[in-house]
Formats: structure tokens, sequence, C-alpha cells
């Protein structure tokens, strides 16, 4: 299952050769709804096809919509989704990406990407990663307050203490005895003792297991946390927490975390369990960035007016952008001057003013959190704070 990571997202908002194809639709993970998902699938592409000869040569055209094509007969991945499914497509590449949030179906023809519904699941700030450990193996999930699913781990990420230490590991069939003491195994009377002992055995085995960690700790780190800048929840069984926080070097990593096997449980109680772990940081975080804007606003450092709020992105100086989840505000948004002009949603040439913010916001270096209606601290659907 590939998310979306700050550094794809970067990678889309680049230039790429047109035409540039955004496909955005909502897909089902159970029979039989999932049933209808390749017929929707296809007749979005009979939409983006009628785009791409609109606007393309037949070559260009074709080109791509063989892309599209190769997945529309795929049994095995209509049978194996989530909630959403984007598919980004150009002349210069091809991505697949699940959601754990629906989004509305969507198809854009254009000479860049339509990047808007990422931002919004990327920058919603309820998500979290789970790594699952005990002394044999790894398994990784990514969830969020609703839902939870087991990911792939990246490349470079071992999955097993054997794929971790190769021929470094020690031979789990080795003999452990004792023997040539009097009346023992095989020894003669008098014999001094030569003992293959059980404590070295021990030692051997968890230190293989300190060092399994230790690899699984730094993998991590470089493949899934830092890309993502999630929180990461440990569920392990209570001795294995010992040994892995004793080595960890991961800052993301959740002062509590979950004392289970989460093979020995349910997809559903690990993903309550998790929860449980998150929401008191989620819930922190919210109100450290409410705070900070509250006292940035009486500062004159902050703002929820709309138009000063374009200004100050247009000038580069926003930090921090609290958006409104699930709230559009139409109107037209000037990127060089920063002007805001209210407009009808209806209208082809309007888009959401919020996205926009957020886009141009993460453009110049800033940070874009997502919050609950409930959370925000203005009522205007933004709330910027300013760092001059």
């Amino acid at each position: 299952m590939l998310q979306i990571t700050p550094q794809q997202l970067s990678h889309l908002i680049e230039t790429h050769e047109p035409p540039c194809v955004s496909l955005y639709m909502p897909t089902h993970r159970n029979h039989p709804e999932n049933r209808q998902d390749p017929i929707r699938y296809r007749n979005l592409l009979k939409e983006m096809n009628h785009s791409l000869l609109q606007r393309y040569a037949p070559d260009k055209a074709d080109a791509l919509q063989d892309r599209f094509r190769s997945l529309s007969h795929d049994g095995h991945f209509w049978n194996h989704r989530t909630d959403s499914l984007v598919v980004l497509a150009s002349s210069d590449s091809f991505h697949v990406i699940e959601l754990q949030r629906r989004l509305a179906e969507l198809v854009i023809v254009a000479d860049s990407f339509h990047v808007k519904p990422l931002l919004r699941v990327l920058q919603t700030s309820d998500r979290y990663q789970i790594l699952g450990l005990n002394r044999h193996a790894v398994s990784f999930y990514e969830g969020n307050r609703d839902v939870l699913d087991e990911s792939d781990l990246s490349e470079g990420v071992p999955a097993t203490i054997e794929e971790a230490l190769g021929e470094e590991l020690t031979d789990p069939h080795l003999t452990v005895a004792s023997y040539g003491s009097a009346g023992g195994l095989g020894g003669s009377h008098g014999a001094s003792a030569m003992h293959h002992g059980h404590g070295q055995k021990k030692d051997e085995v968890e230190n293989d297991t300190e060092r399994f960690f230790r690899l699984v700790d730094r993998a991590v780190l470089e493949h899934h946390s830092r890309p993502t800048g999630l929180p990461l929840v440990l569920a392990a069984l209570p001795e294995h927490h010992d040994i892995f926080r004793k080595i960890s070097h991961n800052p993301f990593l959740a002062e509590i975390g979950i004392h289970l096997d989460p093979k020995s449980i349910s997809l559903k109680r690990l993903r309550e369990e998790a929860w449980r772990v998150v929401e008191p940081q989620y819930l922190e975080r919210l109100q450290e960035l409410v705070d900070r804007f509250e006292s940035s606003r009486a500062r004159a450092l902050g703002s929820d007016e709309l138009s000063e709020v374009g200004s100050a992105l247009c000038g580069g100086r926003v930090a921090t952008l609290l958006v409104e989840a699930d709230r559009q505000i139409p109107a037209r948004f000037d990127q060089q001057t920063g002007c805001v002009e209210m407009a009808d949603l209806d209208d082809p040439t309007v888009d959401d003013l919020l996205d926009d913010f957020a886009e141009v916001a993460l453009r110049m270096g800033g940070e874009v959190i997502v919050v609950p209606t409930e959370r925000m601290p203005s009522t205007t659907g933004v709330a910027a704070t300013y760092r001059f």
C-alpha cells in the first residue's frame, strides 16, 4: 500500500512532461461493494480519454490510456483496495496511491498534477504508524482515528531476523548440554567437565535479538518515520519493549506503546489500542498549535483574516497554517499579489481557497495542519502564525 508522504507530494508538485492526468475515486474494502469499483474506474477512463483527445495529439493520448487500462482488468488489484484510489500519470511518470479517507470522483487532464486533495490527507494530524515486533519478525501498520491497515515494509527494512542477520545469526539448533561430570554422559569418572552452557546460549540469543532490533530501528527511522514524520507506536510483548526502547534512536517513537503481540489481536482492537496511545498526543499537539497562534496574534504575528493571510503567504511570512477540516471557501487567489476574491465554486475557474493557501504555504516552507472544526481557534477556516 503506497501512502502519500511529503517527499512524494514535493515530487508531484514539480514540473512533469504533459499531459498530466489526475484520477481520484472512492473505493471499497469488501465484497460485494467492491465489484462496482472497476466499472466506475472504466467510466472515469472514458471521461479521461475524451479530455485527452480534446487537448493532445492521439499518440500522446494513446500512450497514457494504455497505462491506465492495464489496471482496469486486474482482479487482484480491485480485490485489495482501501477507501480511495489516486492515479497520477504523465508522459514521464505513473503513480498509484491509496488513501484511508474517502475522496470524491474526479478526473483532470492538465499540464500539471492536481494534488490539492492529497494536501488535505497529508496534513491531517490524526495519522500514525505502528511497528509490530517480536524476536523473529516485523510487521507494520498505518492508520488514523477511524482506519488501520497493515502496510508493506519499505525496501531496506528487514522483515525477519534471518533477513537482518543472515550468516551472523546464531545457529538455533546448536546442542546445549553439559558433558564429562561423574555419572554424566559419556565421560570417565574423574574427568574434567566440559560445559556448553545454557547461559551462554541464552546470551547469544539475546545478543541476536538486540542486533536485530537495532537494525530494525535504524531502517524504520530512515524509510518510514523520517519520510512521513508520523508518530510511531510500538506493539510488542513487554519484554520486547524493554529491549527495543533501550536501543532505539527514533525520535518519533511514542513513549507509551501497546504491550500485546499485534498478530494475536484483531485489526480493530489494534486500532483502538493505538488510538488510546495517539489521541492524548494528538490533542496536546493541537492545543500547542492553537496556543501558539493565539499568542502570536496578540503580538500581531498571526491572523485569521483571509486577505491578511493571503498577503502573508505570498510574502513567505507564514510559519504555520491551520486549516479547518471538511470546509471549502470558493475564491480566486492571486498567488503573485496575495489578493483574495470571493466567488462561486460552481464556476470551473474557481478553486477552494483553503487548498490554495495550503499549497502556497508548503511551497514556501511552511507547516500546514488540517484541524477539526471543534478545535479551530477561528471561524474563518484559517489561522496563520507568522515567522516575522
